[in-house]
């Protein structure tokens, strides 16, 4: 579902055009007619997640070795695009594949690899990232939960909220302070397991605007213990460093799906103009319609060289994080904004829950917000003026 006539980048090969006609296809057939039923439980079924990695959408940029596709960040963004492409905007398979096992493949030593990475790629795990808490969500520095050490465990105490998968994950990378003295060089990662760990407790399904069925909750740590090889990376304190080299990726991910969004808000409107008669004559008819599906187009256009051209650096390694932070907070407000014309151009069954853009318009608000806030972005490019 495209509008739009941009060059095919060079990442694009013929094996990630399959992917995406595969994904789409079993997002379309198999995941789009349980979507309503989904939102209104607020999370996805786990049988939903077990699918994906038997399709081989799970993990698709971990090496074959440790059960993932043995792709690149290109199979990720492709898959990433197919879910907001198609509409089940809630799925939190980006999170999963291109955030959470990233850290572990990067980070992780080789028994924690084969420990966890393969568990991931066929959904027998889920895993989430807990980096927010009640008093810090941009500022990571400003962490409070702790991590200290016991022997051959560490004991976690902490809360963290509005976590992405927080339901349904059982895999869980939690950012601590393992030194409150030392600001960032005192935070660590540690993956909790949490089914295997006492003390650990989720909060409600938190009720949010949009993105009703992707299960975001409140985690509470109290006393876990966690053996000693639970930290990630070999040593403690490199914490904030690892999430500084991992963000842009989580950022550039953010704007993929923006991307989707887009492009499937502008193909539904369309349609809709195309059909709708107004005064007798269709809604596309009118200049006022034209001119600005136009700008629209426009700006989409320019949205998806960009972020094709932000895929390529980053799979060359090239991406630097002002880049990404260009990507994250500009395609994030532009799909707000062509979003809201869309809309507009639906008169008042735009407003309408039945319609798809009324959805797609709550769904798409957050993306200014998380991954750091758009006001973060600009303080980061600022830094490289």
């Amino acid at each position: 579902m495209t509008v739009l006539n941009t060059p095919k980048p060079d990442w694009m090969s013929e094996d990630l055009e399959l992917l995406a006609e595969a994904s789409g296809r079993l997002f379309e057939n198999e995941y789009v007619p349980h979507y309503e039923r989904w939102e209104e439980q607020g999370a996805f079924d786990r049988s939903a997640w077990t699918m994906a990695g038997e399709a081989g959408l799970l993990c698709a940029e971990m090496p074959e070795e440790y059960g993932g596709a043995g792709g690149s960040f290109a199979h990720d963004a492709v898959i990433t695009h197919q879910i907001t492409n198609k509409g089940i905007d809630g799925f939190g398979l980006p999170l999963h594949n291109a955030i959470v096992a990233p850290y572990i493949l990067h980070y992780g030593s080789e028994e924690q690899r084969k420990r966890w990475l393969p568990k991931l790629a066929t959904g027998e795990m889920i895993g989430a990232i807990a980096m927010t808490e009640p008093g810090a969500g941009s500022d990571l520095q400003a962490v409070r939960t702790s991590a200290k050490r016991d022997g051959n465990h560490y004991v976690i105490n902490g809360q963290k909220t509005y976590i992405t998968n927080g339901i349904l994950a059982n895999l869980i990378i939690v950012v601590t302070k393992t030194d409150p003295a030392a600001g960032a060089k005192g935070t660590s990662l540690f993956v909790v397991e949490t089914d295997e760990v006492e003390g650990f407790e989720r909060g409600r399904n938190l009720d949010k605007i949009g993105l009703k069925s992707n299960d975001t909750a409140e985690l509470f740590f109290n006393e876990v213990r966690v053996p000693a090889d639970a930290l990630l990376g070999p040593v403690e304190g490199q914490g904030f460093i690892h999430l500084m080299e991992q963000l842009p990726q989580e950022r550039l991910l953010i704007a993929v799906q923006a991307m989707g969004r887009i492009e499937r808000a502008l193909s539904l409107t369309l349609d809709y103009v195309r059909e709708r008669e107004v005064f007798g004559s269709k809604v596309m008819d009118f200049q006022n319609t034209q001119f600005t599906l136009a700008e629209c187009k426009t700006e989409a256009t320019i949205a998806k060289v960009f972020v094709d051209s932000c895929i390529g650096q980053l799979i060359k390694g090239e991406l630097d994080a002002a880049t990404a932070s260009m990507a994250k907070y500009w395609l994030t407000d532009l799909q707000c904004k062509i979003i809201d014309e869309c809309l507009q151009l639906h008169g008042g069954a735009g407003y309408m829950n039945e319609y798809p853009i009324a959805r797609m318009y709550r769904d798409a608000r957050v993306e200014r917000i998380y991954g750091g806030t758009n006001e973060i972005m600009k303080v980061l490019i600022a830094r490289s003026l």
